[in-house]
């Protein structure tokens, strides 16, 4: 697996948090991958062959070639079929509110389709060029030419939503709502519903993906494999409380995860 980041432009990085680019070889990409939450929103080309996404058990669909996914709350898995080669950019939270119209809630755990979001000869033509670049330093300066033209300025986050998504990355998802907004809690319905129309789902929801990645970078980068203690450094009330919530967002339990094969993918976006 080949996988790079690369960063924005001064003038996007508060927005997007990275580029992404991953090439696997066809002979080692049959594998069926469980993706898990990360609480960003992603805007991908697949520039390889067809990527298939499990809707059930046996039953598939082939992802949008040109796609944005949305937050997601629960794991999917996917499974290449053939050459994998995916140009991405990954938005924070509430990043990509900032050049479209549509309610980033209505985004939530689906792919769709670019030309759903912007005008369809652009978005159309936008695919294009990422196709036909030679390399992706090109794709990056097509891709932020791209988002600076679009980039709606009326869009900007209500003040209470962005120190509300800072306090739960700051304290790595552990911080309460009645603690956050501890001066006016008459706030709260106004904050949860905002929340959720530009951010994609609810302060809880991503307070808690925010926490199980930081139990999951521990895990993965073998600071520890003792679950009390990687509960313990995460914040989680207790072993039981961790597992919980780790089998909620990965659909396994802890000790199954290490070594899984099907969580290679994912593996290399938390390291």
């Amino acid at each position: 697996m080949n996988y790079q980041t690369f960063q924005p432009h001064s003038d996007l990085e508060s927005l997007v948090s990275c580029y992404w680019t991953l090439e696997i070889p066809a002979e080692y990409s049959s594998e069926r991958q469980r993706i898990i939450p990360d609480g960003c929103i992603e805007m991908a080309f697949i520039l390889g062959d067809d990527i298939k996404r499990y809707t059930s058990d046996d039953e598939f669909i082939l992802q949008p070639r040109a796609m944005v996914l949305g937050q997601t709350i629960e794991p999917f898995f996917i499974e290449p079929t053939g050459y994998v080669n995916t140009f991405a950019i990954r938005f924070y939270p509430y990043g990509f509110a900032n050049f479209v119209t549509t309610p980033i809630k209505d985004l939530a755990n689906k792919e769709t389709p670019i030309e759903f979001l912007f005008e369809k000869n652009s978005a159309k033509e936008l695919e294009q060029k990422i196709i036909d670049a030679k390399d992706s330093k090109q794709r990056i300066e097509i891709i932020e030419n791209f988002l600076l033209e679009k980039m709606n300025d009326k869009a900007t986050i209500d003040t209470i939503v962005k120190q509300t998504l800072d306090a739960l990355l700051l304290s790595k998802g552990t911080e309460s709502i009645t603690t956050i907004l501890k001066d006016d809690l008459s706030k709260r319905r106004q904050l949860e519903r905002n929340f959720k129309k530009q951010i994609g789902v609810s302060p809880k929801q991503l307070g808690k993906v925010i926490r199980l990645q930081t139990a999951l970078k521990l895990l993965l980068n073998k600071k520890s494999d003792n679950l009390t203690k990687v509960a313990y450094e995460s914040e989680y009330f207790d072993q039981a409380h961790f597992t919980k919530d780790f089998k909620e967002f990965t659909g396994i339990n802890p000790k199954e995860f290490l070594g899984n094969e099907n969580m290679a993918l994912s593996t290399l976006f938390y390291k």
